[in-house]
């Protein structure tokens, strides 16, 4: 399996990226008109972990409702600033999702299915908090 994606310059430090001939969003490294570089990889981690939290949750027949992340990547001070730190902070709120199910699919998601965590340095710190709402 290879996927495959497409980004063009639009001066400055702007692009359009996507899958070729598919839809675009842009990305700019001064996050005026788009998410940065690194926020698009944060983007990209909660996306992919939040797949796999609604998947699991409704394989245990408790739909989810409602879910966002927020994240937090702290960064290294110098260059190149990578990230030495995340944070996923999970909003959850379904009909019967019970805490224990709703954390367990979280730790499945960061530890086990998530694709774009196991591309990331093992080393990184990866840590997540759960809100659960009815």
């Amino acid at each position: 399996m290879v996927n495959r994606v497409h980004l063009t310059w639009d001066g400055e430090h702007r692009f359009d990226a996507g899958r070729p001939g598919g839809v675009t969003h842009r990305i700019d490294a001064s996050a005026r008109t788009g998410p940065s570089p690194v926020d698009t990889l944060l983007n990209a981690l909660a996306a992919c972990t939040s797949v796999d939290v609604v998947d699991i949750l409704a394989k245990r027949r408790t739909p989810v409702r409602s879910l966002e992340v927020d994240v937090e990547g702290a960064r290294a001070a110098e260059t190149p600033a990578r990230l030495v730190g995340i944070l996923l902070t999970f909003r959850i709120a379904g009909a019967g999702i019970e805490r224990v199910h709703a954390e367990r699919a979280i730790e499945l998601a960061v530890t086990k299915y998530c694709s774009v965590r196991d591309s990331l340095d093992p080393n990184l710190p990866v840590r997540w908090a759960l809100e659960l709402e009815a």
